[in-house]
């Protein structure tokens, strides 16, 4: 049997710990379906005595990581640190500059430094695998990297975040409010204290940019994508949905166009008899629309420390089963250097149509003054629906329901504007974009 595969992990949090346990426990497993041992040799984390459920005593101790990537006797580089910045962005490039692999689950740093990462690996002849920084369990990476050659692709959507999942879930589930739900995920530990980067859509931008790059061969743009995250999402919008015939979902869709590439995360409606609709709690769903193979959706948990181990483990094992010398596949898919600008699509007709939610004063001619609005920018209703009140003579503000056909986003949100200076709405207006996915 050949010699053992070297590597050295940075950072022992939840997902190093298990993959670490992983390791250890399946050690001869391993070896046999890899055809080689898989040993960690090197080590390095904030606190270096605490009980992570493994002994790792054999392994050498590094207090700073970039000197773990440079220094080390190992063959593989494991990050698992987090962030864009340094450590983690300086101890990858440690590791490329001296010719080690790396495997990282790290999408902050790649929709930051993904480009000239890959860069980097192709001129020392490195890999570099990042499964588990996309959804988790979920094969996405290697299925846009390797098995989709040759398709052209024309779409890739998905619930990437399973926090934000989790929470529209139990909204509907339990009628409760987002902020009741916010709490529950806290306290079970699928949202962290500050839930900002989860519920704002930061995390799932940060997914779709390395997708696009892999899907369209466009470079990254993270901070190109039109960005909208959940929590203006009421339990009034929740039931609206159902009563339509909708589910709402926080969805990351890029798309290619005639006048470029669409990335955008957003809350969207998509129909209950879809198959995306049926994803619930934490778990993630990414479909992929091409050419050849048509429909392609993949389900299955998104985060977590043993997903998130078991993707980064299949990184470590395709590395230990490749041959010394042999052709590498693009980090990105396509070689850095190949690599096209990235051009952002023009605004175009949403084929989904969106449904827009108003709370209005009771009074003369607001029904009209919306509907004038609305044509006035070629907008075509699908449906109008007024909300009852409790008795006849009641007051207080009623809620308009508008669902349009197919329109422009521009023409919507210049409606939504003029309306708004009216002065008869009371609070915001809700939109949120329709999809009607292919794969049902």
């Amino acid at each position: 049997m050949a010699d053992a595969l070297k590597i050295g992990m940075a950072g022992l949090g939840t997902v190093g710990a298990s993959l670490a346990k992983i390791l250890v426990e399946r050690r001869d497993m391993l070896a046999t379906t890899c055809g080689r041992p898989i040993e960690i040799t090197a080590v390095s984390a904030r606190t270096k005595g605490r009980d992570r459920g493994v002994d790792l005593s054999s392994a050498a101790w590094f207090d700073d990581p970039v000197a773990l990537a440079r220094e080390a006797d190992i063959e593989v580089f494991v990050e698992l640190m987090g962030g864009a910045g340094d450590p983690a962005h300086a101890a990858v490039r440690a590791a490329l500059a001296r010719g080690i692999h790396v495997v990282t689950a790290n999408k902050a740093l790649l929709a930051a430094h993904g480009v000239e990462l890959a860069a980097l690996a192709e001129e020392n002849g490195c890999l570099l695998n990042y499964e588990a920084a996309v959804a988790g369990g979920i094969p996405v990476i290697k299925a846009l990297r390797e098995s989709l050659t040759g398709n052209t692709i024309s779409r890739v959507y998905g619930i990437m975040n399973g926090t934000c999942n989790y929470i529209l879930t139990k909204m509907e589930k339990e009628g409760l409010t987002f902020e009741a739900c916010l709490k529950e995920a806290q306290r079970l530990g699928y949202a962290e204290a500050d839930p900002a980067f989860d519920i704002e859509g930061n995390d799932t931008a940060h997914k779709l940019s390395i997708l696009t790059t892999l899907a369209f061969g466009t470079k990254i743009a993270a901070d190109d994508i039109y960005l909208e995250g959940i929590a203006n999402i009421s339990i009034d919008d929740i039931r609206a949905a159902a009563d339509l015939g909708y589910r709402i979902k926080l969805l990351g869709v890029a798309q290619k166009t005639e006048t470029g590439v669409e990335q955008r995360v957003h809350p969207t409606m998509v129909p209950l008899d879809s198959v995306i609709a049926q994803v619930d709690g934490v778990t993630n769903a990414v479909a992929i629309e091409s050419d050849i193979l048509g429909e392609l959706l993949m389900v299955g948990p998104g985060a977590g420390g043993n997903a998130t181990a078991s993707a980064v483990l299949g990184d470590i094992a395709d590395i230990a089963k490749s041959r010394p010398g042999a052709q590498t596949v693009p980090v990105l898919g396509r070689p850095a250097a190949a690599l096209q600008p990235y051009r952002r699509a023009q605004i175009r007709k949403h084929q989904g149509g969106y449904f827009i939610r108003l709370s209005v004063e009771d009074r003369t001619g607001v029904f009209a003054s919306i509907a004038r609005h609305m044509a006035e920018n070629g907008i075509s209703l699908e449906s109008i629906v007024q909300r009852a009140q409790a008795t006849a003579e009641s007051t207080d503000p009623k809620t308009i329901i508008l669902v349009t056909h197919a329109t422009m986003e521009d023409s919507v949100r210049k409606s939504v504007a003029a309306i708004k200076g009216e002065g008869y709405l009371v609070g915001e207006p809700q939109v949120i974009r329709i999809e009607r996915p292919k794969t049902a």
